[in-house]
């Protein structure tokens, strides 16, 4: 039985290793800084008391097991080399625990929710960083490999740190197997303009007869679009093309020191206003339907209301994919977000400058540490593997760059002031931007779970949006749920034909169906597009919009 010194002593201990943990972990996010300045942060007793006894509780019994500890439920450790290496099982014990002790003392602090929020995202990307599997002395899968291989694999690992250095970021899958154009990105088509922000597509009709209202899809300027066109069989381009829509794709140029100075206003005039206009003039349409995805579909929505306020509606109908219109609830990026982050930006690159892509790309990826970087760091540098093949994450390493106005203007009007929601707030190629506006059938979709695009975010969309509205949640996350093609008879989605305020609300009464989102989307298109005509024998339009180059162009090669 311990002593009352005994216990005195262990406390002290306990409250000087978890307060070195815990400014650690502050100071490796950045967010001390942020603290006023001599303020310190104060726990609950009753909380911090709890904690403190689990945590010795839980060490004892750890220490009784001896050199073999068990880190269950964690994939990072569930290899058979760690079972039966007792160090390594403990060390990898130890860092859970000493993690969730952690994790619980952010839920003692008593402080605001936002700095609350800060200080859990600080302790996971130490936590992350800090794991014994991301050290070749504490990792005992990659001392195994070491050992069978006899060194090969530490000099493989060496050479891919060698190569990723070279090339600027950890490779997540094997580049080398994927070219634009020749493996990805292949639906036939041919630009048919372009200006200095962008380049038009238009893919060549598989049908014989096309909808008479073409569609326009307005992808991310933060991403390469083809996304969207990754291969034939999950390709959501082609998917349009079939269904009998002719179908013309932004695709974005990725900036230079050329474009240093482009604004929010460049981006909407020459991005998805002029798209507009050339697709009228190509089809000889009245209306066009279209489509935004992400960051595009903020810009499509920006442009829809520049339109209605210069009393003109091109367009007939608008499908939104996860999109951010109201910027209420941005998750996790909110974490980032405050006046002196949005100065700070203002003051770099405001009036010009770049946001280079692989700081963009940096900052998604470690929203998800675990997945998207240190299992990268450990495949690749300490087994000295080469990761496999894979489409979606050679097109996530295809990063792009901002031009630094542009970006400054989307955070303070978007992320911290959420004005494209206030009516008349924002002015954007001289017309106030007003979201009630834009009067016409919506399709609004939003992935369960979203950590860039909370679905409760892509669902507050409707509140702003007047006309026939039809909100559809898919499962998965940001991409994954989008690109569900019903071929795979993968995931579910959700409908409910009412729209109450609040997503919890409209779950509630939701319908699950089994699949692809993809054929409900189709069957809402469906009457948008209007009567059948015969498709087109050839690319662009007379003299004025001569084919210039196949699909999918030269602006999405350019790298950052």
């Amino acid at each position: 039985m311990h002593s009352e010194p005994d216990w005195s002593a262990a406390t002290r201990q306990f409250q000087q290793s978890l307060g070195d943990s815990w400014a650690k972990a502050v100071q490796a996010a950045g967010i001390a800084p942020a603290l006023p300045s001599g303020a310190a942060i104060t726990f609950s007793p009753e909380k911090l008391a709890a904690l403190q006894q689990a945590y010795l509780k839980e060490a004892a019994e750890l220490w009784n097991h001896g050199l073999a500890g068990v880190a269950a439920g964690d994939k990072r450790f569930a290899s058979e080399a760690w079972g039966t290496n007792p160090v390594a099982a403990f060390s990898a014990a130890t860092y859970l625990l000493n993690g969730r002790t952690l994790l619980g003392m952010v839920e003692a602090a008593e402080t605001d929710p936002k700095t609350k929020a800060r200080l859990r995202f600080a302790v996971e990307q130490w936590m992350a960083a800090s794991a014994p599997s991301n050290f070749l002395a504490l990792n005992a899968e990659a001392q195994r490999k070491a050992v069978e291989t006899r060194g090969e694999s530490i000099a493989r690992g060496i050479q891919n740190l060698l190569n990723d250095m070279q090339q600027g970021h950890v490779s997540m899958t094997d580049e080398s197997q994927f070219e634009v154009g020749r493996n990805v990105a292949t639906t036939e088509g041919a630009v048919v303009y372009e200006n200095e922000l962008m380049q038009l597509i238009e893919y060549k009709p598989t049908t014989a007869k096309v909808y008479e209202r073409p569609y326009l899809v307005v992808p991310p300027c933060i991403n390469k679009f083809y996304i969207l066109d990754l291969q034939p069989e999950n390709s959501l381009v082609k998917f349009l093309v079939d269904q009998g829509h002719r179908t013309f794709v932004v695709s974005w140029r990725n900036p230079d020191e050329s474009m240093h100075d482009k604004t929010w206003d460049d981006y909407v005039a020459q991005g998805p206003l002029e798209a507009i206009d050339v697709v009228q003039d190509i089809t000889g349409a009245r209306q066009i339907n279209a489509l935004g995805f992400c960051v595009g579909g903020t810009l499509l929505g920006t442009a829809l209301a520049v339109l209605a306020a210069r009393g003109e509606k091109p367009v007939q109908c608008a499908t939104f994919l996860t999109t951010l219109l109201d910027f209420s609830d941005t998750g996790v990026l909110d974490l980032f977000i405050d006046e002196n982050f949005v100065k700070l930006r203002e003051m770099q690159m405001g009036d010009r400058g770049l946001l280079k892509g692989q700081e963009l790309a940096s900052t998604f990826s470690f929203l998800r540490p675990n997945d998207l970087v240190w299992n990268y760091v450990v495949g690749n540098y300490l087994k000295g593997e080469t990761p496999p093949a894979f489409d979606l994450l050679y097109w996530n390493s295809d990063s792009t760059n901002l031009p630094g106005p542009m970006y400054a203007w989307y955070l303070r009007n978007t992320y911290l002031e959420n004005n494209l929601v206030k009516p008349g707030k924002v002015t954007v190629c001289g017309e106030k931007i007003d979201l009630r506006s834009i009067d016409m059938p919506v399709y609004v979709y939003g992935s369960r779970e979203d950590h860039i695009v909370p679905i409760g975010a892509a669902y507050a969309s409707v509140n702003h949006l007047p006309g026939k509205r039809r909100f559809v949640m898919g499962a998965s996350g940001h991409i994954a749920g989008v690109i569900n093609p019903p071929v795979k008879k993968k995931r579910s989605y959700w409908t409910n034909d009412k729209l109450p305020k609040l997503h919890a609300e409209w779950l509630q009464g939701a319908t699950e169906h089994p699949g692809s989102w993809w054929t409900d989307w189709a069957d809402w298109l469906r009457p948008q597009g209007g009567k059948q005509v015969p498709a087109p024998k050839r690319f662009g339009k007379g003299t004025a919009y001569k084919p210039i180059e196949p699909a999918p162009g030269r602006y999405v090669r350019a790298k950052s």
